[in-house]
């Protein structure tokens, strides 16, 4: 068992190689290494992947037999009166970095039906009537993580799993399926007709190859990104034996496999199907032609950009793609980000020091709604902790990165630093602009947030300093001022009137942390951020610190809600569920309403609808009167084994 663990560790590495690549050197400002180029056929791309793939085929396949499985295909539409209520007047929507940009959760509303994903099933939740009511649901597959994004009457629900992999074990070969992890990841679109909440249908559906990372929404715009193993589909064999002779034998055959594979067994497919089954649409993710590359090598990952017109359907209008990794995903409404970092194949053997880690950044442009157009590359020292390290600015992209030392490195140990820095698109490239470093020397990025021209970013491992910069000059972005207390804040909230709420966790002097806590900042003065309320939750964790969506700010009432789990280190889970706190400069943080559901359940998001507060859980939705506090109905969601397979109503 031994021997099979070695063998699966290594066949991570080298997927994770390969969908990574290995660093590459970068000009000092970002420039030589980020130009791609776009191939001229398919013969190109393959005379491209080919001899770098072959180098870690080995007698197992690539690493091991891990066949890449080809996604079987799937997505059509209908019709229903737009809403008249208005998101952000009405009803709050969800929590989002960008104005106008939507993106993926686990809820949303369109004012009259709350649409609620769960791992098993999509409900539709009538929020119009005095008590909240479960009006229709769908079954979903189950075992997948699923997502979703609102436009009009039309649903998109977005669905990453694993699929299994034909794979053949021959006899002799000493492996069981089961040893050999034969799963491929796939990505499901799926259109849902949601005019009538009590009998949603799915009208199309999209399968394609790879997994899916994020989406944004722009109007009818949508934007889905995904990354797939550039890796052929072919029936790699496995050695009879563990005698020289029969591993040489299996590496010679995969190796002669890959040489005489075609394109059709290296690109990720998709295909869509209709209402009944029947297919609309088969054919590669992305074209060749369509596919960029960097001048130096950088693995066999396939980025994938796919434009959606959701008033056309899940056809895609546009597919864009480069071969490279995508992990962190950020859009203006004009522009569309992709970063992810650049990891090394294996520690450096040289008496020297290694090259230290970098993230490299892919912009494109999504200004116009049926196309996207990569714009250009670059890279930053370090690796960014979430999107919202980065943000654009009147055409500026501001990018926020730690830089840590190499745990390899056997000399004196560096600190951990970070910088903000600017870029620019220009002729192909993102050019830097400027960088300001210095920045928690120690310590490493917990929260960043862009507002305008102004920065702040917080830094932490035994206090909190919390950062203004001045970002008006692109060229020469500034450290303002530094506020230094005892814990972090992992996510950052404009409530306006100057001031900046926190949400993370209090630590004492060593840096152990306590429990939840809200911090409200006065950021009036740049150069002298002070912290003018603070209130702590005692041991507890809040969803909030580590995903955005699960924060509700209300402006209207003051309020902030975000789910909290409390717990005692003796006596185990204390509190779950949703608070809420009035904030205001004078009136400070107050405690306005506390909610909890059935057995406990997690509280995962909190939405107002009206004058009722509505927390969601995978048990049902409950009302809270927004003002009152009080009970105003609960809708309890069908449990997972009771729910009907493909029933339309609860």
């Amino acid at each position: 068992m031994r021997t099979i663990a070695a063998l699966l560790l290594a066949a991570a590495v080298a997927i994770a190689a390969a969908a990574g690549g290995t660093a590459e050197p970068a000009d000092a400002r970002g420039v030589k290494a980020s130009r791609l180029r776009a191939f001229g056929s398919c013969a190109d791309l393959l005379g491209y992947v080919k001899p770098r793939v072959l180098r870690q085929v080995g007698p197992y396949g690539f690493g091991l037999p891990l066949a890449m499985g080809a996604a079987a295909g799937d997505a059509t539409r209908a019709s229903a009166p737009a809403a008249e209520k208005v998101a952000g007047v009405d009803y709050s929507g969800t929590n989002v970095q960008e104005e106008g940009v939507d993106e993926p959760d686990l809820v949303k509303t369109n004012g009259s039906h709350l649409f609620v994903v769960r791992a098993d099933r999509l409900f539709a939740v009538d929020v119009e009537g005095k008590r909240p009511r479960v009006e229709g649901s769908l079954k979903l597959e189950q075992g997948w993580s699923h997502e979703l994004l609102l436009h009009g009457d039309r649903l998109l629900v977005l669905s990453r799993g694993n699929v299994p992999l034909p794979i053949d074990v021959g006899p002799g070969a000493g492996m069981s399926r089961s040893m050999i992890a034969p799963y491929s990841t796939q990505t499901v679109l799926t259109e849902v007709a949601v005019g009538n909440p009590a009998a949603m249908t799915v009208v199309r559906s999209l399968t394609l190859d790879g997994d899916y990372v994020s989406a944004r929404l722009v109007g009818a715009s949508a934007r889905v990104v995904t990354v797939s193993p550039l890796m052929p589909k072919v029936p790699y064999v496995m050695p009879q034996d563990q005698t020289t002779a029969a591993t040489a034998a299996a590496q010679a055959r995969n190796r002669a496999l890959v040489r005489s594979s075609r394109i059709g067994s290296w690109m990720p497919r998709l295909a869509v199907k209709g209402r009944k089954g029947e297919t609309l649409l088969r054919r590669p993710l992305v074209e060749c032609r369509s596919v960029r590359r960097p001048l130096l090598y950088s693995g066999t990952g396939l980025l994938s950009v796919l434009t959606f017109d959701l008033k056309q359907g899940l056809a895609p209008v546009d597919s864009d793609a480069i071969v490279a990794d995508g992990r962190t995903v950020y859009a203006s409404q004009e522009s569309l980000y992709v970063a992810t970092q650049r990891w090394f194949a294996q520690p450096a053997t040289s008496a020297g020091d290694p090259p230290k880690l970098s993230t490299a950044i892919h912009k494109f442009d999504i200004s116009d709604p049926e196309q996207t157009t990569y714009k250009g590359s670059g890279s930053v020292d370090g690796y960014l902790f979430s999107q919202w390290a980065l943000s654009e600015h009147e055409g500026v992209l501001r990018v926020a990165s730690t830089e840590e030392p190499t745990w390899w490195n056997p000399g004196p140990r560096e600190e951990s630093e970070s910088f903000v820095t600017t870029l620019r698109e220009q002729g192909g490239s993102l050019v830097q602009l400027g960088r300001v470093g210095g920045l928690g020397k120690g310590e490493r990025v917990y929260a960043v947030r862009f507002i305008g021209e102004t920065g702040y970013v917080v830094t932490f491992r035994q206090v909190d300093p919390l950062y203004t910069l001045d970002l008006a000059n692109p060229a020469r972005p500034a450290v303002l001022g530094e506020l230094k207390i005892l814990g972090y804040s992992a996510y950052l909230h404009p409530l306006g009137d100057d001031l900046l709420l926190g949400v993370g966790q209090d630590a004492d002097e060593d840096g152990r942390v306590r429990g939840t806590q809200l911090s409200v900042f006065d950021v009036s003065d740049l150069r002298r951020p002070s912290r003018l309320h603070q209130w702590s939750l005692g041991p507890s964790w809040s969803e909030a610190e580590s995903d955005h969506h699960a924060f509700l700010w209300w402006p209207r009432e003051q309020l902030a809600v975000l789910p909290v789990t409390g717990y005692d280190p003796k006596l185990g889970p204390t509190f779950s569920g949703a608070v809420g706190f009035r904030i205001g400069r004078a009136a400070g943080i107050k405690e306005a309403v506390r909610v909890s559901h059935p057995q406990g359940t997690l509280v995962r998001r909190s939405l107002v609808v009206g004058d009722a507060l509505y927390t969601v859980s995978d048990a049902g939705v409950q009302a809270t009167g927004l003002r009152t506090s009080g009970d105003q109905g609960w809708a309890p969601f069908p449990q997972p084994e009771t729910a009907q397979a493909g029933s339309s109503s609860p």
